[in-house]
């Protein structure tokens, strides 16, 4: 269905396909830029306004109706549409032809009425089946559960399909009629001057039926604001900040249309011993100098309970050793950061043995300070 806002919007270029391209270039182009945008994936922000304007360009004209209909109104925008030869250049210019018609703004004047069905634009209803709107909610999660995915309930008020009449707007017993102007066609032709246009009809909107006797609960809307229990499954490694969305389980649609989907933004709780580097999770491990030195083996915490991890002789303190697969389950890893803990207060017998080992090791070499500061 035309929608007047395709007067504006250069579906080619938010796609970046020429005007030619074909079906399977389109679908490519959009592949690439859903994968991208989506904002299961990219958490920027504003990735999500394109992400939804790339899923409109691709609606449009990957169907082919759609689409013919898409560059017959952008040749009739520029003058170009096929009404030839009557104005320098082979083209008309809109606002010359139709200026007189009874509204003030000619040119817009009559897209308006064309796209919003009414006439002189004194009505402005939205026609047709129109999609619900997006709803946003956010749960927070423990740092494991984010880590490797959980299924949660959430529970929150929102609009819903009414439970009466199941989205139909009809009083239980019945159901939509007919629509006595348009046929059920869901739409009526429209003279405009020399042309005649199909538009939406104004009696059902577009959907080609009329609630006789309204359902008693949603009063013929087929929703009601209720509270809901919606399960959702957590992906393994969702991150702080990022949404999950939830097809369908947003406002339901107007008048037929599919319902908005759902957006859940995740806050995940810190953890008193793991971080998170991409699909890595870190942790920091204290070391005794003789384990640094002289190597040894240890229990290191990991979120499904103790491994062993070898040290190896002479680490250093900031040294970051791997764990392979205790991160992300399936894409990352462990990384260990070695820190050297030097001990706050000595024993006598300590003090003793450190004594000795400074009498028989070497100082450190700080030959190259020396060189660099002259010092």
């Amino acid at each position: 269905m035309a929608s007047q806002e395709w007067l504006e919007k250069d579906f080619y270029a938010i796609l970046g396909v020429p005007q030619d391209a074909s079906k399977k270039d389109i679908e490519r182009a959009y592949r690439k830029l859903a994968r991208e945008l989506h904002p299961d994936h990219n958490p920027d922000p504003s990735a999500e306004e394109r992400f939804k304007g790339v899923s409109e360009a691709y609606s449009v004209l990957h169907d082919d109706k759609a689409r013919k209909e898409y560059d017959q109104i952008q040749l009739m925008k520029s003058g170009r549409g096929g009404f030839g030869g009557g104005m320098p250049g082979g083209g008309i210019h809109f606002e010359d032809l139709f200026g007189n018609t009874g509204g003030s703004g000619g040119f817009s004047d009559l897209f308006g009425d064309l796209f919003r069905g009414g006439s002189g634009g004194a009505h402005r209803r939205r026609s047709g089946a129109q999609r619900g709107n997006d709803l946003r909610t956010h749960i927070t999660l423990d740092f494991a559960d984010a880590v490797k995915g959980t299924t949660t309930e959430l529970r929150m008020r929102a609009p819903g399909e009414c439970e009466t009449c199941h989205g139909s707007g009809a009083k239980p017993g019945t159901a939509p009629s007919t629509c006595p102007r348009c046929g059920g066609r869901g739409l009526v032709t429209e003279n405009q001057g020399a042309f005649s246009f199909a538009q939406p009809c104004p009696e059902c909107e577009g959907t080609g039926t009329v609630v006789i006797d309204p359902c008693p609960d949603c009063g013929g809307t087929g929703a009601t604001t209720r509270d809901r229990v919606i399960t959702v499954r957590v992906p393994v490694g969702i991150g702080d900040g990022q949404s999950i969305r939830l097809a369908g389980r947003g406002s339901p649609g107007e008048r037929g249309g599919p319902a908005g989907d759902l957006l859940v933004k995740v806050t995940v709780r810190a953890h008193p011993l793991f971080a998170r580097d991409g699909d890595n999770v870190t942790v920091r491990l204290p070391v005794s100098f003789p384990e640094a030195a002289m190597g040894a083996k240890v229990k290191v915490p990991t979120l499904d309970g103790p491994v062993t991890l070898k040290i190896p002789e002479g680490t250093p303190t900031g040294r970051v050793l791997r764990v392979k697969g205790r991160g992300v389950p399936g894409k990352g890893d462990l990384l260990v950061t070695v820190e050297v803990e030097v001990p706050q207060v000595l024993s006598a017998e300590a003090r003793e043995a450190l004594e000795k080992y400074a009498a028989a090791s070497p100082a450190a070499d700080r030959s190259k300070l020396e060189e660099l500061t002259g010092q």
